[in-house]
Formats: C-alpha cells, sequence, structure tokens
C-alpha cells in the first residue's frame, strides 16, 4: 500500500512537471536531434483574425463531378495553403459542391486565393534504385509550377481499343512496411520544392531528382481491369513528344523507380520493367477501385480535379483581440480560484486537495492543446501502472487501455495540439466544471459512509467506489456527445462544432484521470501520514 502511493506520488509529480515545463509562456519546446517540437498554442480564426474562402464546384449538378473528386481537392487546397505558413487551416467538404477554406492570420486574400486556384505540377522523376513512398516531399530539377506551362492536361478518360500494345510499370515497394493499396492514394501537396511540409511527412533533403517528363507529356490517365486476374489497373497514355522522351527514358533504366511527383509530393513510384515504346503504360499495383480512381484523378488533372469558383471572400478580423483574451484569462483564473476557494472551505482537507488536483487538471489541458498526443499517452500509461500496483479495480486499466489506442491512432493521425476557438474554449470551460462536479460526488459520497460510522480508510475507498460510476456513466455519455458532434462537424464543415467537441472531449478524459487517480492518492497520501489525526478530527474532513 505505502510502496504503491509513494510510486504514484512521483508519477503524478513527474507529470505535473513536465506539465509546467510545457506550458510555461516562454517555452523553449523540445529540440533534440530528430526531436523538433515548439510548445505554442495556435489560435483558430475567430482568435486572431484571417480569410474565409467559400468555394462552389463550377459544374451543374454533383451528378457531374467524379467520385471522390471534391475530397482530392479538399486534399490538394490543404496542402497548397500550407504553403503560405498558416497554421491549423481548415479545408472541409460542405455538401456535395462547396469548399470551405479558413486562413487564420492570412493578410493578403489575393495570394491566398492564387495558391489556392493554382495549377499544379505533375511530374515524372527518374528516382534510380531509390523507392520514394508516397506523400515524400522531394526536390527535382524543374524548377517552375505547372502555371508557367507543365499543367496536365484533362482528357475524357477512355481506354484504348482492345489490342492496343501497352508496356507494363509494376509497383513494388521495397519493404514490407509499404501498403500498396493504401499508399496509392497520397494527397497531393502544396507549394515550391523550397517550401517546408506542413506536418510530419518524410522529406528527402539529400538528393535533387531529375525530372524526366510533366503533365503537360501526359495525353490520357484511366482505370481499367485486367480480364485474366480481375486486378484493377491504371494506364497512361503519353503524348507524341512525351512518347518519345517516355521510350528514350525506359529503355535505358528497367528495373529502376519513376517516381510521380505531383506539387514536390510523391504520390506513386512504379519500377519500371520493360521498355515502352508506344507511350501506353500500365501501372499494376494492390489497387481498389477507389484508390485506383483517385490516383487517375491526381494524374488526369494535375490541378483541381474540379473546377472550382470563389462564392464568397470573407476578411474576419479577430472576435477577442489579444487584450481581451488577457481579460478573458483573468477573468477565468478569478472564477478558478473561487471555486477552489469554495472546495476548500467547504470540504477542507478532500477540498484542498482536490484543489491541487483540479490545478493539475488544468495544467494537463493546457500542455495537451500545446503537444497533443504525448500527453495523453503519458496519462494512459499512468493508468496502466496504477492498476499493477493496485488490482482490487479493475477501471484504470480499462480506461488506461482505450486511451492508449485512442493515443496510438491521434499519433498516426499526426494530432499534435489543438486549434483553440472560442467554442473551444467554452468546451474547456465546461470540463472544468465537470471536473469540479466529479469531486463533489466523490467527497459526498465520502461524507456519508463517515456519517454512517464507518472507518476513514473504508468510508473513503467505498466513497470513490459509490462516485466512480456516477462519473464513469456520465462522461462515457458525454464522449459519445462529443463524437457526434465531431463527427457533424467534420460532415458539415462546422469548424467550431468540431472545435468544441474535441477539447471538451479531452477535458472528459484527463477529468476522469484527476478525479479518480490523482485525488485518489493525494487521499491515500493524506490518510497514511496523518490517518489518526484525521481520526480524531473529522471537522478536517467536512463530516
Amino acid at each position: 500500500m505505502r510502496t504503491r502511493n509513494n510510486v504514484l506520488m512521483i508519477a503524478i509529480l513527474i507529470l505535473a512537471i513536465i506539465a509546467v515545463y510545457v506550458d510555461l509562456p516562454n517555452s523553449p519546446g523540445l529540440h533534440i536531434g530528430p526531436l523538433q517540437q515548439d510548445f505554442r498554442i495556435r489560435q483558430g480564426l475567430d482568435l486572431q483574425g484571417g480569410l474565409q474562402v467559400l468555394l462552389q464546384a463550377d459544374v451543374e449538378s454533383s451528378a457531374d463531378l467524379e467520385p471522390g473528386a471534391l475530397s482530392v481537392a479538399a486534399s490538394i487546397i490543404e496542402n497548397r495553403v500550407n504553403a503560405l505558413g498558416v497554421v491549423e487551416p481548415l479545408v472541409q467538404t460542405q455538401g456535395e459542391q462547396r469548399i470551405i477554406v479558413e486562413l487564420p492570420g492570412i493578410q493578403d486574400p489575393d495570394e491566398a486565393i492564387a495558391t489556392i486556384r493554382e495549377t499544379g505540377l505533375l511530374e515524372f522523376v527518374d528516382a534510380g534504385t531509390r523507392y520514394l513512398p508516397p506523400m515524400t516531399v522531394v526536390q527535382t530539377t524543374y524548377p517552375q509550377l505547372a502555371s508557367q506551362g507543365a499543367e496536365t492536361h484533362s482528357t475524357d478518360g477512355e481506354t484504348p481499343a482492345t489490342g492496343t500494345p501497352t508496356s507494363t510499370l509494376e509497383i513494388e515497394p521495397p519493404t514490407e512496411a509499404v501498403t500498396p493499396t493504401e499508399d496509392e492514394t497520397g494527397d497531393a501537396a502544396a507549394g515550391e520544392e523550397t517550401a517546408p511540409p506542413p506536418d510530419d511527412r518524410p522529406v528527402v533533403t539529400d538528393t535533387v531528382f531529375a525530372t524526366v517528363l510533366t503533365g503537360q507529356h501526359l495525353q490520357s490517365a484511366y482505370v481499367q481491369r485486367d480480364e485474366q486476374t480481375g486486378e484493377f489497373l491504371i494506364g497512361l497514355e503519353m503524348t507524341d513528344e512525351g512518347a518519345q522522351i517516355f521510350q528514350t527514358y525506359t529503355a535505358q533504366n528497367i528495373n529502376t523507380y519513376l517516381a510521380i511527383v505531383l506539387d514536390k509530393e510523391v504520390i506513386s513510384s512504379p519500377v519500371i520493367e520493360t521498355a515502352i515504346p508506344e507511350g501506353r503504360a500500365v501501372i499494376r499495383g494492390s489497387f481498389t477501385l477507389e484508390s485506383a480512381q483517385q490516383l487517375v484523378i491526381q494524374l488526369r488533372y494535375g490541378s483541381l480535379p474540379v473546377p472550382l469558383r470563389v462564392e464568397t471572400t470573407r476578411t474576419i478580423g479577430p472576435t477577442l483581440g489579444q487584450d481581451s483574451v488577457q481579460r478573458s484569462m483573468q477573468a477565468g483564473i478569478v472564477g478558478l480560484g473561487i471555486v477552489l476557494l469554495f472546495m476548500l472551505i467547504y470540504y477542507r482537507l478532500p477540498g484542498l486537495l482536490a484543489d491541487l488536483a483540479l490545478i493539475l487538471y488544468g495544467l494537463l489541458n493546457l500542455a495537451v492543446y500545446k503537444v497533443g498526443w504525448p500527453i495523453l499517452l503519458v496519462i494512459s500509461l499512468l493508468l496502466i501502472i496504477s492498476y499493477l500496483l493496485d488490482r482490487r479495480d479493475v477501471w484504470p486499466l480499462a480506461l488506461g487501455g482505450v486511451l492508449l489506442v485512442v493515443t496510438f491512432g491521434l499519433m498516426a493521425a499526426g494530432f499534435m495540439g489543438v486549434t483553440l476557438t472560442l467554442p473551444a474554449i467554452t468546451g474547456f470551460i465546461l470540463s472544468t466544471g465537470m471536473a469540479v462536479d466529479a469531486n463533489i460526488l466523490v467527497f459526498e459520497r465520502m461524507k456519508e459512509e463517515l456519517r454512517a460510522g464507518r472507518s476513514l480508510a473504508s468510508a473513503m475507498e467505498a466513497g470513490f467506489s459509490r462516485a466512480w460510476t456516477s462519473i464513469r456513466d456520465s462522461n462515457i455519455s458525454t464522449l459519445i456527445t462529443c463524437a457526434i458532434l465531431f463527427y457533424f462537424g467534420s460532415t458539415f464543415g462546422a469548424g467550431t462544432v468540431k472545435g468544441f467537441a474535441v477539447t471538451l472531449a479531452l477535458g472528459v478524459v484527463i477529468n476522469m484521470f484527476t478525479a479518480i487517480t490523482v485525488t485518489r492518492t493525494f487521499m491515500r497520501l493524506a490518510l497514511q501520514w496523518a490517518g489518526e489525526k484525521l481520526e480524531e478530527s473529522r471537522v478536517l474532513l467536512g463530516a
């Protein structure tokens, strides 16, 4: 018992120190070798101002759009606006024909719109014997974007007549870590070759790859199916000029990789199996119909896969501004201080311990907002450790296991902090109220057990056990609501709703950890150090 409490207390103190370091206003961040992370809160459009653009598909109806074309267009736009240096841009489809683009901090609307609508550069790049995974950012010898002449020609996508001779480019990832079916759908990227990648995409900086062909040499791209095997293939047909270049190059580079690059980002890396004399080739791989269609969309258009017109443009000033944000923070601190004082006066020693847990709750939330999944990983591991030290309750293992799975998912998604907006701040404030409520439930249950004549130790454990079911059920229902809000926010382009759902869900998860594990550990240590005095003077417990 004593060892368990001491170990948990040390772990909680380490977690608190990490959170304080991350939350420092002028935190230096983490810059050790490959770990290059700045600790800062990202502000949304309503806090720092910026540009909001509503794009409308320039077609008569949704039936005129190819399947997945609008989603691909949104992905291309998102990657392009990252080249502007925008922090956390919001690019979402709205309905079947609209895309909403929110660019916090942008002051030049003309530059932003030009970047969104510019023609993409499609390149066929000599990678030699080096396999370049999809989404890898590379430098090439072609220095200019397609707006200066290298755009892909739109085609009708018809398959050549049966019997037309074709040669083969085989998709051949060199390691088992690459899944061809998924990797062939890599999103298009934005920016020039000198622009830094907006996320954790791999970047090749030690080599400048030679551009063999550009999109202007590609006449058509289409999906076809092998009649014998039933597998989906991607057919390519070059222009006359492109066919001559292609023939010479493929004859001299058999068994080497020909990377296909869109806006300096690799979307496919087939290997050349044979010389291609007629300018017609087939890309083989583990394609599904959907993945093949998405790659074809990128190949055939190079630019946006659907014509877009600017429906509306709004320059938005910060709703609050820096002065108002500071005043709101001051008001929040005053309000939190009043709550902490109430807990201290009414519940006395348990209230003091709950105040400490509530302060840690706020620090952990702010740390998650800044760095994302690493803090959640530490919390999940601490929950699992608490179960291993005391196996009477299985809930820490269950909660820690679920949180660990979620954390790995967030890690894979590149979750590195939250973009704060006014609704997101509202979600945090609401979750803080729920954290206070959880502690009140625990202490009221404990006071009931003390009045019934139980010893302090048994009353404390019974209070936490009885309160946990109520806390668990209410928080699970809240998390379900957050999931629904997040889904609709993502589906219908309601970014404000999405931000509210994210901060509320994070607050609920951290609340379950601090209200039960942290406060419980504090109470057990208090009982361990001053149990006899507390038994004699129960007034300190608010009973």
